[in-house]
């Protein structure tokens, strides 16, 4: 079949906004997992942008073979039913921590741009959630349509500015002392298992409904680029504010000191980008828990945002520097099962057999 591009492009729209969540947006991410390691940083980047490619597209490809409905469905495919089962809970856990991490995300935005205490900023931020969980999700897809093209202009804005300093050269070549400079080495591999992982849960049921293989891996293979040129921009905007680990939202420094009148609106997408990957995150725990407990949904929401509440109340760069590369080494063993699944654009043969492998 011919290659569906409109379709394609969605797909990739779809999935550089999965991927894109609010630890981009604030910079911490990034700055922990690469531009901390300043040049070689830079290399584990290509290296993560290969991988968001490759992976990526063959994820989508098996879910879409495969007709898997949900990502329950395609780690039972992966690991067999009861492994799979015990990675669908660990996952369910992951998902709790990496919502704590964006209600402390939004915490330090009020507190550290805003001057608003962080627990003022956290309550605010589980109120809107609960309001938009009662009224729906169609507004919150709106909402990330909006917010997801702008930050990624205004890193590319950041990214013309950056270029333009004097040092800009020296900057980018230069490799830091690190006391864990080891973890360089590895944190393509786990940023990318970390994110697949968790991106399961949208990138699957897509890619079963679209179907066709071309367009689904050419889908993955343009998300991937886009990706890998967005991490680029951001640290390559980083790496150039000094002591960039003391901040917990190094990207609203940048364009302070770069471009001040746009300040406030880039604070803004910050925390639209913040609130959105609150609610999808709770929007999906909320239909997990519900499963294996059988209560109304406003009783499992206010479950979830108790427990997170207390996790968040941690420093968020401190809550995301354990946590985010905790949960990229427990994905280690899925990205290592999905290099290792044989896969064919025709299918298994009568044997249940692979011709080949892609």
């Amino acid at each position: 079949m011919r290659t569906n591009w409109g379709a394609a492009f969605q797909i990739a729209a779809v999935y550089v906004g999965t991927v894109v969540g609010a630890g981009f947006a604030t910079g911490r991410e990034i700055v922990e997992f690469f531009s901390r390691f300043g040049f070689i940083g830079l290399i584990g980047i290509l290296m993560s942008g290969y991988l968001f490619i490759f992976m990526g597209s063959k994820l989508m490809r098996i879910a879409a073979q495969i007709g898997a409905s949900s990502y329950e469905q395609f780690n039972e495919y992966l690991f067999g039913k009861l492994l799979g089962r015990i990675i669908n809970i660990i996952m369910l856990l992951m998902l709790v921590g990496v919502c704590s991490v964006m209600l402390s995300g939004a915490g330090a935005v009020f507190e550290e741009q805003l001057g608003i205490p962080k627990n003022a900023g956290i309550f605010i931020t589980i109120g809107f959630s609960i309001a938009v969980m009662i009224v729906g999700l169609k507004g919150l897809f709106a909402v990330n349509a909006f917010v997801v093209p702008l930050m990624i202009a205004f890193s590319f804005i950041l990214l013309f500015l950056s270029v333009q300093l004097p040092d800009f050269t020296s900057k980018v070549l230069f490799i830091p002392m690190a006391e864990d400079g080891w973890k360089s080495v590895v944190s393509p591999f786990i940023y990318t298992a970390f994110n697949l992982s968790l991106s399961q849960a949208v990138l699957v049921p897509v890619a079963a409904e679209i179907k066709d293989d071309s367009t689904v891996k050419w889908g993955g293979i343009l998300g991937g680029i886009a990706l890998t040129l967005i991490l680029l921009a951001g640290h390559l905007t980083l790496v150039m504010l000094p002591n960039l680990e003391s901040y917990e939202i190094p990207m609203a420094t940048i364009m302070k000191n770069l471009a001040s009148g746009l300040y406030w609106v880039f604070i803004l997408i910050i925390y639209g980008e913040i609130f959105t990957s609150v609610i999808g995150n709770i929007f999906g725990l909320e239909r997990q828990v519900r499963k294996y407990v059988p209560v109304p949904s406003l009783v499992i929401v206010s479950s979830i945002f108790i427990i997170c509440y207390f996790i968040s109340r941690i420093h968020y760069s401190t809550l995301l520097s354990y946590l985010y590369p905790l949960f990229g080494y427990i994905s280690l063993v899925f990205i290592v099962l999905l290099w290792m699944k044989p896969f064919s654009p025709e299918g298994p043969d009568k044997s249940g057999k692979y011709k080949g492998r892609q």
